[in-house]
């Protein structure tokens, strides 16, 4: 099982320091202090950072915690994308803590982070899977079913472990998807683009709280929310 916090973003190219870092309650900050985490009270055992170069998606891993990094801090400032994906990961016992375990994960089109935990006896294997984590399999199943058929898989994983927490947040540089079932995410619309997090990175009154068990869709400005079945 994996606990983690993540970010979403599609608008006009932005730092990625301005999403992650500087933010008084961002994915840094959220690494050793969330407000709004569930499960776990940190989020040391890794963080990943995966953003578009036009067309193409890169990735920037770790697994050690994200408030170390200063050849991270001193680059992110440069880095600028109109489509990010990142994740602070904290680990259960017996998952591995490396740097493949670490969102988000992707299948060269994609970008995926997966928030929460799911029984990896009902996933199957797939060499795919860029590690042995449940969010690895998770994402790996994702990419082999479609992401189009995003709302389908994660209810159907649900079936089969009733006890599962799937929130999923992707994006493939024009589009950003995401799901809530059994944990927070809040949308921020700015007039520069639109954030999707686990929990808001500042107390700004315009974020807005997804209920659970939704899917959500990011196209340019435009946000839809629809209830995921089996909910």
């Amino acid at each position: 099982m994996d606990m983690c916090r993540h970010l979403g973003w599609l608008g006009d190219p932005v730092s990625v320091a301005s999403l992650i870092l500087e933010p008084p309650s961002g994915l840094l900050v959220q690494s050793y202090s969330p407000r709004r985490q569930k499960h776990g009270l940190m989020n040391a055992d890794g963080w990943g950072v995966g953003f578009f170069d036009g067309a193409v998606a890169r990735r920037w891993r770790s697994a050690a915690p994200l408030w170390g990094d200063a050849s991270f801090a001193s680059v992110a400032p440069a880095l600028r994308s109109g489509c990010v994906v990142a994740a602070v990961r904290s680990a259960s016992v017996g998952m591995p803590i490396e740097a493949s375990a670490s969102a988000p994960f992707t299948d060269g089109t994609w970008l995926l982070s997966h928030n929460g935990l799911v029984d990896r006896a009902v996933l199957p294997s797939s060499p795919r899977a860029e590690s042995t984590n449940d969010s690895a399999l998770l994402a790996a199943l994702i990419f082999d079913r479609g992401i189009d058929e995003l709302g389908a898989t994660i209810a159907g994983v649900a079936a089969e472990d009733p006890n599962a927490r799937l929130n999923i947040l992707a994006g493939n540089g024009t589009r950003l998807l995401a799901t809530t079932w059994g944990d927070t995410l809040s949308v921020l619309r700015r007039d520069d683009g639109v954030v999707v997090a686990s929990e808001p990175y500042d107390d700004d009154p315009a974020w807005q709280e997804v209920p659970d068990r939704h899917l959500v869709e990011v196209d340019g400005a435009h946000v839809h929310l629809r209830p995921l079945k089996g909910s």
